[in-house]
């Protein structure tokens, strides 16, 4: 494919240089109307805002029913030289593919921050950005390698206006295709390098799955990269000539042109040859076809008649708990009766569950000036870690260079399961002062009855807290596993994640239990039953409707408190 490629490349005329350079614009130019790779296909899942793109569609189960990642994601490299059309071919590509979670990676973020001597070589034109000695390759790799494997990274924000790392870096995360696109993106070995067989995906276990060159006419290249350097980095027209011809062809010849012969496809013409787009589209279409994941049937046929885990607390069945069960579960109980029963319940087990906390002894003057022996809640640093990105000074090539620092305090940070599980954060706040809140909106696919990841917000530095997970039933388990992965894919600590749920089905226990056997579940009652609906019985009905007064679409909604 990639000499069939060559040859169209070859077959086309290009008009000429001057040609080229007479059309270039004395001011900014409207956006371009956009054009999608399939003009009959329906608008993707998304809604679009001036800041970002969101797709509604949600992200499916990305590991199994033991809780493990099942599959990597699916890594298409785009190579080609500046300007050659990458961040078009990957728009297109996106926009084809019709998929949610699809995250762009560019090695644009990954430049080295430049020192005073570079900082002056590069306000003449005279600093070459295009050699890989420009690139922290290290980082690159490492980021690369963790978002195939599914965990949240933290990206670096280039400044191409003061050649420079912005402070605040950009968190990305759940990627099921990642379209990782450079200059120099099939020249560094680590990039190219077979990956270990436990964390391979895909034939040969690359790091990247396909391997994608833009070709595009070298004069062409040029008059965009003029239009982009002037009009969007503040360059003039002697500078940008100048480096192109002492840094940016010569790069591309050494480095750029060469690794043409490793790409699995050539495109010529960039994002304008469809063609070459819909073959890339339908063989990655065909890859996530053979990852597809069933977790929820196998959940609700495992583990029956086993004991419950050791784990699991249930807050005792005094009269007064039991009381407010048979006022909540009373399917005729009024709206107001059951939003104030239910928060009675969700204020006992919260304090139910910060007994679990860790407590240290301390001492403290009473005002009769007498010694009290008590308990206060122990804030630990667990570890230490080199320099975080954000922590990066200007004018530092290598962030990681620098001594290890210290970890922020751990702390306890709430995040609920929407929309249920967000009834119970009232509570958490009125017991746990200035607690930090998190959110997790998980639904339920209504063609594979699968759980969905939509939407995430979780506080930042959240890796060394005791996080209380929270969701006001679970049947199946399958929403509150989900939930877990996230936290455990952001590394928090299992044996810090406390569930809670002010009712759960024997059959939801047991599957966090199995897949998370350091979670600590707590609740305020245990059922036997899940329905063929994966509801639980006797069960308290659909929580969130009966608590917001809404009334439930449909039956499959109920389950798990995934609520449309």
């Amino acid at each position: 494919m990639a000499a069939a490629g060559a040859e169209q490349r070859r077959g086309v005329a290009e008009p000429p240089l001057g040609s080229l350079l007479s059309r270039l614009p004395l001011a900014p130019a409207p956006a371009p109307r956009r054009r999608t790779a399939s003009q009959c296909k329906p608008e993707p899942p998304l809604l679009r805002t001036s800041k970002r793109t969101i797709y509604t569609a949600g992200r499916p189960p990305w590991y199994s029913e033991t809780g493990a990642p099942v599959d990597e994601a699916f890594v298409i490299g785009l190579c080609g030289g500046s300007a050659s059309g990458k961040t078009t071919v990957a728009t297109r590509i996106i926009e084809a593919l019709d998929v949610p979670w699809v995250v762009l990676l560019s090695m644009d973020s990954f430049y080295k921050v430049l020192d005073e001597g570079q900082q002056a070589l590069a306000a003449r034109s005279d600093y070459n950005f295009d050699h890989p000695d420009a690139f922290d390759f290290e980082l690159l790799v490492s980021v690369l390698r963790k978002l195939k494997k599914g965990k949240s990274v933290k990206v670096p924000v280039y400044d191409f206006t003061t050649h420079s790392r912005r402070r605040e870096w950009k968190t990305v995360y759940g990627a099921n295709v990642i379209v990782f696109e450079g200059i120099l993106a099939f020249a560094n070995k680590e990039l190219l390098k077979v990956s270990l067989p436990q964390v391979a995906a895909g034939p040969g276990g690359d790091l990247l799955d396909m391997k994608v060159f833009v070709d595009t006419d070298s004069d062409i290249r040029l008059v965009r990269r003029l239009q982009r350097d002037i009009m969007e980095r503040g360059r003039d027209v002697a500078g940008v000539i100048k480096q192109y011809n002492k840094f940016v062809k010569p790069a591309f010849e050494q480095y750029i042109e060469p690794t043409v012969q490793v790409a699995d496809i050539v495109v010529p013409r960039g994002g304008e040859n469809f063609v070459a787009l819909d073959l890339i589209v339908q063989h990655v279409h065909s890859q996530l076809e053979k990852r597809e994941i069933t977790v929820r049937a196998a959940l609700a046929s495992a583990h029956q008649g086993q004991p419950l885990p050791k784990t699991l607390s249930v807050l005792e069945s005094t009269p007064q708990v039991r009381g407010m069960h048979t006022i909540i579960r009373n399917k005729d109980t009024t709206r107001d009766e059951f939003i104030f029963y239910s928060k009675r319940l969700m204020r006992l087990l919260i304090e139910h569950a910060l007994s679990f906390l860790p407590l240290k002894s301390v001492t403290v003057e009473t005002p009769q000036g007498t010694m009290y022996e008590g308990k206060r809640f122990h804030r630990q640093r667990v570890r230490h870690e080199p320099c975080s990105p954000e922590s990066t000074a200007p004018g530092v090539s290598m962030p990681w260079e620098h001594p290890a620092r210290v970890l922020p305090l751990s702390q306890i940070t709430g995040v609920s399961i929407l929309r249920a599980g967000e009834t119970m954060e009232q509570a958490l706040t009125a017991v746990c002062k200035d607690i930090r809140l998190g959110k997790i909106l998980i639904q339920t696919n209504l063609d594979t009855g699968e759980p969905e990841l939509h939407y995430l917000r979780l506080p930042k530095e959240i890796s060394e807290d005791y996080v209380i997970l929270m969701d006001s039933t679970v049947s199946t388990g399958a929403a509150a596993m989900m939930a877990v992965r996230v936290l455990l894919d952001h590394d928090v600590q299992e044996d810090r994640i406390f569930l809670l749920s002010l009712l759960m089905a024997e059959m939801g226990v047991h599957s966090v239990a199995y897949a998370f056997p350091r979670v600590h579940i707590i609740t305020t009652a245990v059922d036997k039953r899940v329905n063929e609906e994966f509801h639980i019985i006797p069960g308290i009905g659909n929580f969130g409707d009966r608590y917001f007064g809404t009334d439930g679409p449909s039956a499959w909604c109920e389950s798990d408190n995934m609520d449309c």
